[in-house]
This record gives C-alpha cells, sequence and structure tokens, in this order.
C-alpha cells in the first residue's frame, strides 16, 4: 500500500509572459498553476504515492481550475476546504544570461491567507498519513496560517506522523525577525528540515563561512557545520542542505548534502541549463520524501532528490512532471540527455 502525505499551503494561478518576455512587453500571459507544497504533492503523486494537498480556495471557476491541475496528476484534493473571494496570483517573469528572473506576487486577501483554524479537522487530515510536509512560505502568508501550522504540527505529532519543513525565507512576505520567531516554534516539530544557502541564514542566523552565493563560491564543507547546528537546536533527524551555484540566470551548478545520525552525504552536481527554475526546491523535497518513504540509504537518498530536482529545472510550470525511473536513471549516472527511442 502506498504510503501517505498531506501538504499544506496556498496554490496560485501563476501568470508568464511567452518565451524570455519581459513583463512590460508581454500582450498575453501563460496560465498554469503551482505553489510549495502543491508542487511537491504532484511529485509524489507522479511517483505513486498517496499524496493530498490541504489549501482553501474559492468556489468560483478560477478556484476549480486550480483544484482540476491537481487531480489531472492524481493528487487527492478531498481535503481542500471552499470559500473566499480570491485565489492568489503570482507573475513570473523568466531571467537570461545576467538577467535575473523576477516573481510580482498578487496574494493579498487570499482565501488561504483568511483562513481560520475551524477550518481545518486535522485529527481527521492525519488519519492514515505517514508524512505531514508544509514551507516557511504557508505561516509567512498570515498570522492565522502561522498559528494553523502550529496546530497542524501538533496534530501530526500526537498521531506519529513524520514531519518534513522546506525553510524557504521569502523576504517579501515577511521579515527576517518574524521568520526567527515563528520557524522557531514550528520547528520544535520538524523532524525532515530541507534547507537551501540561505535560508538557514536568514531565518536562524546560521551560515557556512567561506560561502558567498552571489559571487558564485560554495564551500560545500562548510555546510556541515550548518546542518550540526540546526540539528543541535532542533533535534532534526535529518537535515537537507541544497546547493546551487549560478553561474547566470540559466546556468547554475546544482547539488545536495543531507545530515543524518552526525555523518553528511554529498551528491553529484549537476551543471544544468534552465528551462524553468520555479518548483526547483520542491521538487527536491518531492525526491528526498520519496526516497525517505521508500526505506533509500542515505547517500542514494540525497542522490534521488538532486537528480529529481535537477531534471525539474528542464520542465516549463511549477510541477515536475517526470517518473520514479527517469530520476533513478540520471541518478545512477546517464545524464547524456539522449533521445530515447
Amino acid at each position: 500500500m502506498a504510503k501517505k502525505i498531506i501538504t499544506f499551503g496556498e496554490i496560485m494561478l501563476r501568470l508568464a509572459p511567452k518565451g524570455y518576455y519581459r513583463i512590460v512587453q508581454a500582450d498575453s500571459f501563460l496560465a498554469s498553476y503551482g505553489g510549495g507544497e502543491a508542487n511537491v504533492a504532484v511529485s509524489l503523486a507522479n511517483y505513486g504515492m498517496d499524496a493530498g494537498f490541504v489549501t482553501k480556495l474559492p468556489g468560483h471557476e478560477i478556484g476549480q481550475s486550480a483544484v482540476n491541475a491537481l487531480r489531472q496528476f492524481g493528487v487527492d484534493t478531498s481535503n481542500i476546504v471552499r470559500g473566499g473571494e480570491r485565489l492568489g496570483i503570482y507573475f513570473l517573469e523568466k531571467g537570461a544570461s545576467q538577467r535575473a528572473s523576477k516573481v510580482i506576487y498578487d496574494r493579498a486577501g487570499s482565501s488561504i491567507a483568511e483562513a481560520k483554524e475551524g477550518d481545518f479537522d486535522w485529527e481527521r487530515i492525519f488519519e492514515g498519513a505517514d508524512w505531514f510536509h508544509f514551507t516557511g512560505i504557508t505561516p509567512a502568508i498570515s498570522k492565522n496560517l502561522a498559528d494553523i501550522c502550529l496546530k497542524a504540527c501538533k496534530a501530526a505529532k500526537e498521531k506519529g506522523v513524520t514531519i518534513s519543513c522546506d525553510l524557504n525565507y521569502r523576504n517579501k512576505l515577511w521579515s527576517k525577525e518574524q521568520a526567527n520567531q515563528v520557524m522557531g516554534e514550528l520547528c520544535r516539530y520538524v523532524d525532515v528540515c530541507i534547507s537551501n544557502e540561505e535560508d538557514a541564514y536568514d531565518v536562524f542566523g546560521i551560515k557556512s563561512e567561506g560561502t558567498e552565493v552571489t559571487a558564485g563560491e560554495l564551500n560545500k564543507e562548510g555546510y556541515r557545520e550548518v546542518a550540526k547546528k540546526l540539528t543541535e537546536r532542533f533535534g532534526f533527524q535529518k537535515v537537507a542542505v541544497t546547493l546551487r551555484t549560478s553561474i547566470s540566470a540559466n546556468d547554475n551548478n546544482w547539488a545536495a548534502m543531507l545530515y543524518q545520525d552526525g555523518s553528511c552525504y554529498f551528491s553529484r552536481e549537476y551543471p544544468i541549463h534552465i528551462v524553468d527554475r520555479v518548483g526547483g526546491g520542491d521538487s527536491f523535497g518531492g525526491g528526498l520524501i520519496y526516497a525517505c518513504l521508500n526505506d533509500y540509504q542515505p547517500q542514494d537518498t540525497i542522490e534521488f532528490a538532486v537528480a529529481a530536482s535537477c531534471l525539474k529545472h528542464s520542465i516549463e510550470g511549477d510541477f515536475n512532471q517526470v517518473s520514479v525511473d527517469e530520476v533513478i536513471k540520471l541518478a545512477k549516472g546517464d545524464a547524456s540527455g539522449r533521445v530515447v527511442r
């Protein structure tokens, strides 16, 4: 029987100009849907897992379109609450060469931002669940959601559900001081922490010495100390740190580290040419959760998660639309990209 995963957060309407057009050039926008925890649920559903996404969406047709986008990949939407006035929107302008990508949010007053604790029956939602995943984006949206996340974590812990969190700091949503306070409380319940080279510092002031991400410098060994400090502070079972070296908006080097039981496991590093980087971290989280639930060894776990995310960077949209076999093939070393006939 497939393991059951519950994710909780906001799904938004994504509007993007075609190709590499800037927003000020656009006379039309391609509509799709995405959001951190929804992206993780889609990854896991594509891997054959029982993945459910929990949120609150307006009852009108745009809200239903978001539900339909999840259903087409087999995500369980039965615990989505309907109500409120609007679906959050984000506009994405793809970067190229030395011009960075840009995201503009239009999400104030969304249905999920105005959700109440009574909207979600967590005891029922977590019935039979094995894993609960959320990101630092969700409690940043509103005070209500921070409280709801805490209630969800307590309910999951009471039922023996493993909890993972991607720190995912967003400075457009809250301050570092707010993030430190709220995430410090939530992380007391977290078993598996996912971070990147900036989030641990932005949220908790923990930094790898000798690293300057904007200059493309990455001291992998320094992240042993970052993961160790996070584990000592919160008692995490695992800490996964993604390691991105940005050469340009189009080309990055991509790797990760898993810290578990005092040992570090580094993945191979992939040179990636980016088609769409939004959802890259979420695809890593989905791969990590899949590997953990299927009892992969630590080295195989981090290799699977990084390979899954590497493939996502080649796919348009927020969702990582790949299979387990495709990920394993890459993780085992076939990075040729040759035509499969």
